[in-house]
Protein backbone atom coordinates (compact mmCIF):
# COMPACT_ATOMS: atom_id res chain seq x y z
CA UNK A 1 0.00 0.00 0.00
CA UNK A 2 2.86 2.63 0.62
CA UNK A 3 4.30 2.14 -2.42
CA UNK A 4 1.46 3.28 -4.54
CA UNK A 5 1.01 6.35 -2.93
CA UNK A 6 4.85 6.75 -3.15
CA UNK A 7 4.28 6.30 -7.35
CA UNK A 8 1.33 8.60 -7.10
CA UNK A 9 3.49 11.35 -5.89
CA UNK A 10 6.56 11.40 -7.94
CA UNK A 11 4.22 11.04 -10.63
CA UNK A 12 2.99 14.33 -9.42
CA UNK A 13 5.82 15.87 -9.07
CA UNK A 14 7.33 15.06 -11.96
CA UNK A 15 4.19 16.82 -14.36
CA UNK A 16 4.55 19.66 -12.22
CA UNK A 17 8.04 20.22 -13.00
CA UNK A 18 7.58 19.84 -16.40
CA UNK A 19 5.38 22.50 -16.34
CA UNK A 20 7.56 24.56 -14.22
CA UNK A 21 10.14 24.33 -16.36
CA UNK A 22 8.39 25.24 -19.50
CA UNK A 23 8.87 28.92 -18.12
CA UNK A 24 7.70 31.71 -20.09
CA UNK A 25 6.67 29.29 -22.97
CA UNK A 26 3.85 27.84 -21.18
CA UNK A 27 2.81 31.31 -19.64
CA UNK A 28 2.64 32.51 -23.20
CA UNK A 29 0.72 29.72 -24.49
CA UNK A 30 -1.71 30.21 -21.04
CA UNK A 31 -2.32 33.70 -22.47
CA UNK A 32 -2.57 32.69 -26.55
CA UNK A 33 -5.97 30.41 -24.89
CA UNK A 34 -7.15 33.78 -23.03
CA UNK A 35 -6.87 36.03 -26.02
CA UNK A 36 -8.48 33.46 -28.69
CA UNK A 37 -11.46 32.75 -25.77
CA UNK A 38 -11.77 36.46 -25.38
CA UNK A 39 -11.18 38.11 -28.97
CA UNK A 40 -8.00 40.51 -29.52
CA UNK A 41 -7.54 44.04 -28.64
CA UNK A 42 -6.48 46.63 -31.21
CA UNK A 43 -2.93 48.09 -29.98
CA UNK A 44 -2.32 51.33 -27.46
CA UNK A 45 -2.44 54.16 -30.16
CA UNK A 46 -4.36 52.27 -33.14
CA UNK A 47 -6.79 54.60 -35.18
CA UNK A 48 -10.39 52.74 -34.72
CA UNK A 49 -13.09 53.38 -37.29
CA UNK A 50 -13.18 56.44 -39.26
CA UNK A 51 -15.58 58.52 -41.85
CA UNK A 52 -14.18 61.57 -44.05
CA UNK A 53 -16.64 64.39 -44.99
CA UNK A 54 -15.55 66.71 -47.51
CA UNK A 55 -16.48 70.62 -46.40
CA UNK A 56 -17.04 73.32 -48.36
CA UNK A 57 -18.23 77.49 -48.14
CA UNK A 58 -17.53 80.09 -50.42
CA UNK A 59 -16.24 83.72 -50.27
CA UNK A 60 -18.68 86.12 -51.51
CA UNK A 61 -17.31 88.98 -53.89
CA UNK A 62 -18.70 92.70 -54.84
CA UNK A 63 -17.43 95.52 -56.55
CA UNK A 64 -15.59 98.29 -57.44
CA UNK A 65 -16.81 102.08 -56.33
CA UNK A 66 -16.01 105.35 -55.56
CA UNK A 67 -17.78 108.01 -53.36
CA UNK A 68 -17.25 112.01 -53.48
CA UNK A 69 -18.22 114.82 -52.14
CA UNK A 70 -21.73 116.12 -54.31
CA UNK A 71 -20.80 119.86 -53.77
CA UNK A 72 -17.70 122.25 -52.67
CA UNK A 73 -16.82 125.78 -51.97
CA UNK A 74 -12.98 126.10 -52.93
CA UNK A 75 -13.16 129.86 -51.17
CA UNK A 76 -12.75 133.49 -52.76
CA UNK A 77 -10.47 135.31 -54.12
CA UNK A 78 -9.22 138.05 -56.18
CA UNK A 79 -8.02 138.42 -59.67
CA UNK A 80 -4.45 137.15 -59.87
CA UNK A 81 -4.60 135.93 -56.67
CA UNK A 82 -4.56 131.90 -55.22
CA UNK A 83 -7.39 130.46 -53.53
CA UNK A 84 -6.52 127.58 -51.36
CA UNK A 85 -5.49 124.68 -50.93
CA UNK A 86 -8.77 123.95 -49.83
CA UNK A 87 -9.91 120.48 -48.97
CA UNK A 88 -12.83 119.07 -51.24
CA UNK A 89 -14.29 116.74 -48.30
CA UNK A 90 -13.42 112.65 -48.54
CA UNK A 91 -12.79 110.80 -51.85
CA UNK A 92 -12.95 106.78 -50.65
CA UNK A 93 -12.58 104.09 -53.26
CA UNK A 94 -14.03 100.96 -51.53
CA UNK A 95 -12.86 97.46 -53.40
CA UNK A 96 -15.12 94.45 -52.37
CA UNK A 97 -13.78 92.45 -55.09
CA UNK A 98 -11.47 89.88 -52.64
CA UNK A 99 -8.94 89.78 -55.55
CA UNK A 100 -5.98 88.19 -55.06
CA UNK A 101 -2.51 90.83 -56.81
CA UNK A 102 -4.77 92.92 -57.71
CA UNK A 103 -4.86 96.78 -58.01
CA UNK A 104 -7.37 99.94 -58.90
CA UNK A 105 -6.73 103.47 -60.27
CA UNK A 106 -8.53 106.32 -59.42
CA UNK A 107 -8.82 109.55 -61.61
CA UNK A 108 -10.09 112.64 -61.82
CA UNK A 109 -11.45 115.31 -64.44
CA UNK A 110 -12.79 118.14 -64.43
CA UNK A 111 -14.82 120.96 -66.95
CA UNK A 112 -13.79 124.57 -67.00
CA UNK A 113 -14.83 127.20 -64.52
CA UNK A 114 -18.06 129.43 -65.94
CA UNK A 115 -19.88 132.27 -64.57
CA UNK A 116 -23.01 134.41 -65.93
CA UNK A 117 -23.36 133.83 -69.51
CA UNK A 118 -20.01 131.35 -69.92
CA UNK A 119 -18.78 133.83 -72.19
CA UNK A 120 -14.87 133.33 -73.05
CA UNK A 121 -14.17 136.17 -70.99
CA UNK A 122 -16.40 134.31 -67.98
CA UNK A 123 -14.51 131.37 -68.14
CA UNK A 124 -11.42 129.82 -66.11
CA UNK A 125 -9.86 127.01 -68.02
CA UNK A 126 -10.00 123.46 -65.71
CA UNK A 127 -5.99 124.00 -66.03
CA UNK A 128 -5.95 126.69 -63.25
CA UNK A 129 -6.53 124.54 -60.24
CA UNK A 130 -4.49 122.18 -58.38
CA UNK A 131 -5.57 118.74 -57.43
CA UNK A 132 -3.40 117.30 -54.59
CA UNK A 133 -4.23 114.10 -52.95
CA UNK A 134 -2.69 114.56 -49.32
CA UNK A 135 -2.08 111.22 -46.56
CA UNK A 136 -4.31 108.20 -48.06
CA UNK A 137 -5.87 105.89 -45.40
CA UNK A 138 -6.59 102.22 -46.25
CA UNK A 139 -7.55 99.46 -44.53
CA UNK A 140 -6.76 95.70 -46.02
CA UNK A 141 -3.85 94.39 -47.65
CA UNK A 142 -3.26 97.54 -50.42
CA UNK A 143 -0.53 99.59 -51.01
CA UNK A 144 -1.41 103.25 -52.48
CA UNK A 145 0.52 106.27 -54.47
CA UNK A 146 -0.83 109.68 -54.68
CA UNK A 147 -0.30 111.76 -57.55
CA UNK A 148 -0.82 115.32 -57.49
CA UNK A 149 -2.31 117.09 -60.41
CA UNK A 150 -3.37 120.07 -62.92
CA UNK A 151 -7.10 119.89 -63.90
CA UNK A 152 -8.33 118.98 -67.00
CA UNK A 153 -10.91 117.59 -68.99
CA UNK A 154 -8.89 114.28 -69.43
CA UNK A 155 -9.15 111.53 -66.29
CA UNK A 156 -5.85 111.63 -64.79
CA UNK A 157 -4.09 109.41 -62.14
CA UNK A 158 -4.71 110.68 -58.71
CA UNK A 159 -4.48 107.62 -56.70
CA UNK A 160 -2.88 104.22 -57.57
CA UNK A 161 -3.45 101.01 -55.59
CA UNK A 162 -1.07 97.79 -55.83
CA UNK A 163 -0.76 94.41 -54.20
CA UNK A 164 -4.14 94.02 -53.17
CA UNK A 165 -5.37 90.45 -51.57
CA UNK A 166 -9.15 90.47 -50.84
CA UNK A 167 -11.18 93.38 -49.34
CA UNK A 168 -9.37 97.30 -48.82
CA UNK A 169 -10.53 100.77 -49.00
CA UNK A 170 -8.45 103.83 -49.25
CA UNK A 171 -10.19 107.66 -48.51
CA UNK A 172 -8.29 110.82 -49.09
CA UNK A 173 -9.36 114.28 -48.93
CA UNK A 174 -7.73 116.30 -51.97
CA UNK A 175 -6.53 119.44 -51.37
CA UNK A 176 -7.87 122.34 -54.55
CA UNK A 177 -5.71 125.09 -55.38
CA UNK A 178 -7.17 127.81 -57.53
CA UNK A 179 -5.13 130.35 -59.58
CA UNK A 180 -7.51 133.30 -60.29
CA UNK A 181 -6.40 134.69 -63.71
CA UNK A 182 -5.59 138.52 -63.65
CA UNK A 183 -8.25 139.11 -66.52
CA UNK A 184 -11.13 136.95 -64.45
CA UNK A 185 -14.40 138.52 -64.38
CA UNK A 186 -16.14 138.42 -61.17
CA UNK A 187 -18.48 136.09 -60.44
CA UNK A 188 -19.06 132.67 -59.04
CA UNK A 189 -17.75 130.18 -61.09
CA UNK A 190 -18.87 126.66 -60.91
CA UNK A 191 -17.47 123.43 -62.46
CA UNK A 192 -17.90 119.77 -62.14
CA UNK A 193 -15.31 117.53 -61.32
CA UNK A 194 -15.81 113.70 -62.03
CA UNK A 195 -13.74 110.81 -59.55
CA UNK A 196 -13.78 106.86 -61.79
CA UNK A 197 -12.33 104.25 -60.49
CA UNK A 198 -10.85 101.29 -62.28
Amino acid sequence: MRKKILTISAVASCATAAVLGQGSHAHAAVLASSVAAHGARPAQGDAGPSANTTMTFAVTVGALSITAPTSATLGAGNPGTTIGPTPLGPVTVTDDRAALNAGWTATAASTDFTTGGSTSPETIAASNVTYGPGPITATGTVTTTPTTITLSGTPQSVVTATGVVGDNTASWNPNMTVAVPGNAVGGTYTATLTHSVS
